[in-house]
């Protein structure tokens, strides 16, 4: 390959030379990179007139891309190529310098020579390529020689990475029995090496370990099965090696290797099957109706769901008397009674099961029936079981009255065992606390203990107990209703007491009233009344009689037309009521109809007496507005005169100006100044009379104030004050027409009356003891308590005036 290189460039330049000028002479020999692929380019050339600038000549060769080895282990720099320009004439005066990635760091180049070393290992897959720019100087003056020129210099990838699966270890299923062919997963291998260069990534898939149940293809890592058939409860879990291997799979390529664990899938491929033909259950007779009395199991060898079996029994011995269900977790089939068992009557029972899958799949139904049938048998086992009695209640009548001791029915109980012991009969004496009713031990026959009223109690329900005698624990019961039937002991009597009224205007056929009777013997439902008027009744009654309807009710039916309340308000009708008991009984009711007032479509006006009288022709509305005018004008007249007393009483009255002690005032005429029979003078004008000062209890003094000196009844301004209002009064034409004594005298410490002020009390120098409150008991003991806490507070106020 590299003679071939060599080759094809050499012919490159051979052309492209032949092309130039002869004015130029080839260029020197070139040096080589490592791979001896050479790319050139022209450049510019040398400056003329010093720093004039550049002149555009013919460039010379140079290299604008190097390749580098990467993973170099020698011990020196590896050398990666030459850069030159026409105008180095090999005197040194050129110098080369080099900038870029990596310039100075991994790549360095001879400023005289050109060459350009890599300083260390290089790694494609860390950065797969360089760009840097070299120039040529003068090396005295440091100008650039020609324009500064970018190369790259590129790392040559080397097969130093394997394959790797980034996504390993992988999990898949396929279902059991699948086809070959059959898709299973898609494995996937990167490698890092460069893949467009060599070999180095192309990637082969290979199987190491897996076969023959799978194969991969080699390009595009697809699993799939490569065995038919394969049976998941055989072998359920595989593991697949597979191996991806650079070089296109040569020899001295690199791999790598990841694991497949792949699960077979279940699929509904084997039916459920009995682990024997036969089942053998013993199942007590005593066993309740709807308990579990035996289990069996089919065995399914797949798994969830397609291994859920279902249980039926095949019709025949047992289908009426036993059932199976499934347990949904254990897939067991649960036989359940259906009906009571019995040993005496039947000991054994057999009968088929068949199991099969609740969930079919239809691609492995030609393999044949996806069932199994087995065999059980169910022996009844004796059990010593209580008596059985003939009939599940019992029902029993007597009538009430009936003498003691009478026998009114039997009950009979027997042992249904192989035994068959004795039965002993008992009445719950909870069921029977009154005890109204005995039984025969042995007989099992009921009689009564005492009467029995059917008005107290009309059914009795007892509870008789059965008991076998070889064993009394064993024991069963059943329940007697005794109905008390009814002998006739109440005759009927009307239900209520009816209000029954005829209007005046009634017409004759006409019914009024519907009644009904009662009976305290029977309940309503049995009872059966008839209706009657009594035979003397039916020749004298010429307005009413009884019509019987047949309904256990009847009704009163006017025999003529024209009831005037006026000629008769009230009429009696007898009724006889008989009923269907035996003996039968009847009595006689007495029913009270009033004639009333109604209106010409027969509700009721009035009933009452007084409406006789009124005068015909007013109706009811006009007898209320004449009752209303009534009532207003007695109220008028009640305010009239009350009115006419309050103004007389108001002129008797002083006027509010006047300021009396005592107005005394007589219906009759007086003796004027003189009558002094009526009144005390004295009393008024005994100025003389001073009592001693008294305190006043009601209020406690605050301040010593210097009793006021009594005013003299001689005082100018109290004779003036009297005159004047003498002659007011005589003056005064609203005065009343009679004498009247009007006293003006005077309050105070002079007066008979005393002080009536509290603002001028005198104060004593003496505190008032208040304690005596305490002894007019509990209702003055918080007015004991405030008076006491202010004669405390005086006290102090007193003392502390006193220490000042």
């Amino acid at each position: 390959m590299l003679t071939r290189n060599c080759l094809l460039l050499f012919l490159w330049i051979v052309v492209d030379a032949g092309s130039v000028s002869s004015l130029h002479p080839p260029s020197p020999p070139l040096g080589r990179s490592r791979t001896g692929r050479e790319h050139a380019r022209s450049l510019v050339g040398p400056m003329r007139n010093g720093a004039a600038g550049f002149q555009r000549v013919k460039r010379g060769w140079v290299w604008n891309q190097f390749f580098v080895l990467e993973e170099y282990m020698g011990s020196d720099p590896q050398y990666v190529g030459k850069l030159h320009t026409d105008l180095d004439k090999g005197d040194s005066a050129v110098k080369y310098t080099l900038s870029g990635d990596g310039a100075g760091s991994i790549f360095t180049i001879d400023q005289t020579t050109g060459d350009i070393h890599a300083l260390r290992s290089l790694d494609r897959e860390e950065k797969p390529y360089y760009t840097l720019r070299a120039q040529a100087v003068d090396i005295n003056t440091n100008r650039p020689l020609e324009p500064e020129s970018e190369f790259v210099i590129k790392v040559q990838d080397i097969n130093d990475n394997e394959p790797k699966f980034l996504e390993g270890p992988y999990t898949a299923s396929v279902p059991e029995m699948s086809p070959v062919g059959t898709y299973v997963t898609q494995v996937t291998a990167t490698d890092a090496d460069d893949p467009t260069y060599g070999n180095s990534a192309r990637v082969v898939y290979s199987i190491l370990h897996g076969q023959p149940y799978f194969s991969v293809d080699p390009k595009t890592g697809v699993i799939k099965t490569a065995l038919p058939n394969m049976d998941r409860e055989v072998k359920e879990q595989y593991q697949v090696l597979i191996q991806a291997k650079d070089m296109g799979g040569q020899l001295g390529g690199l791999a790598g290797t990841t694991t497949v664990n792949i699960t077979l899938s279940d699929v509904n491929d084997n039916p459920p099957r009995f682990s024997k033909s036969f089942f053998h259950i013993r199942v007590p007779e005593s066993s309740a109706v709807g308990s579990a009395v035996g289990r069996i199991k089919a065995h399914d060898l797949d798994i969830g769901r397609n291994a859920e079996v279902e249980y039926t029994i095949v019709p025949g011995d047992g289908g009426a008397m036993f059932d199976i269900t499934t347990n949904e977790h254990n897939q067991e089939g649960i036989i359940i009674l259906k009906r009571p068992l019995d040993y005496e009557s039947k000991k054994a029972y057999t009968f088929k099961v068949d199991a099969s899958n609740a969930h079919l799949d239809p691609r492995f139904q030609n393999f044949g029936a996806f069932k199994d049938t087995a065999t059980v048998k169910i022996n009844v086992l004796d059990v010593d079981e209580p008596p059985v009695f003939n009939k599940p209640a019992y029902v029993m009548d007597v009538y009430e009255d009936t003498p003691a001791g009478t026998i009114i029915g039997a009950v009979t109980a027997q042992d249904l065992d192989a035994s068959s012991s004795p039965v002993r009969y008992s009445i719950d004496w909870k069921s029977d606390l009154d005890s109204y009713f005995d039984i025969d031990p042995v007989e099992g026959t009921i009689s009564t203990n005492e009467l029995l009223d059917r008005e107290s109690i009309a059914q009795h329900n007892i509870s008789v107990v059965a008991t076998k005698l070889n064993s009394p624990v064993l024991t069963s019961r059943v329940a007697v209703t005794v109905h008390v039937l009814d002998i006739n002991e109440f005759p009927p009597e009307l239900a209520s007491p009816y209000e029954t009224f005829v209007c005046e205007n009634a017409k004759m056929g006409q019914v009024i009233q519907t009644f009904s009777a009662k009976d305290q013997d029977l309940s309503t439902s049995g009872q059966q009344f008839s209706f009657k008027s009594p035979k003397e009744d039916m020749k004298n009654n010429k307005n009413f009689t009884i019509r019987d309807f047949g309904n256990n009710t009847a009704g009163i039916v006017t025999k003529r037309s024209g009831f005037r309340r006026r000629l008769q308000e009230i009429y009696f009708l007898p009724v006889m009521i008989e009923d269907n008991g035996y003996p039968p009984k009847s009595s006689t009711g007495t029913l009270t109809i009033r004639v009333c007032g109604c209106e010409s479509d027969g509700s009721l006006l009035t009933c009452s007496a007084e409406a006789i009288f009124l005068p015909v022709g007013l109706s009811t509305g006009a007898l209320i507005a004449i009752l209303l005018c009534i009532i207003i004008l007695l109220v008028i007249v009640v305010l009239y005169v009350g009115l006419r007393r309050q103004k007389k009483k108001e002129t008797l009255m002083s006027s509010k100006e006047d300021i009396r002690d005592n107005v005394i005032h007589y219906d009759d005429e007086g003796g004027g100044e003189e009558d002094t029979h009526a009144f005390d003078m004295g009393t008024l004008r005994n100025p003389k009379v001073v009592k001693e000062n008294l305190f006043r209890r009601d209020v406690k003094p605050e301040m010593k104030r210097d009793p006021r000196p009594a005013a003299s009844q001689d005082s100018a301004d109290i004779r003036d004050f009297i005159n004047q209002r003498l002659k007011e009064h005589d003056v005064d034409n609203s005065a009343p027409p009679y004498d009247s004594l009007a006293t003006y005298a005077y309050e105070g410490d002079g007066s008979v009356a005393e002080s009536l002020s509290s603002i001028e009390s005198l104060a004593v120098d003496l505190e008032e003891d208040y304690d005596y409150l305490n002894d007019w008991g509990p209702r003055f003991k918080t007015l004991a308590g405030i008076f006491g806490e202010q004669s405390e507070t005086q006290s102090d106020s007193t003392t502390t005036e006193n220490t000042h």
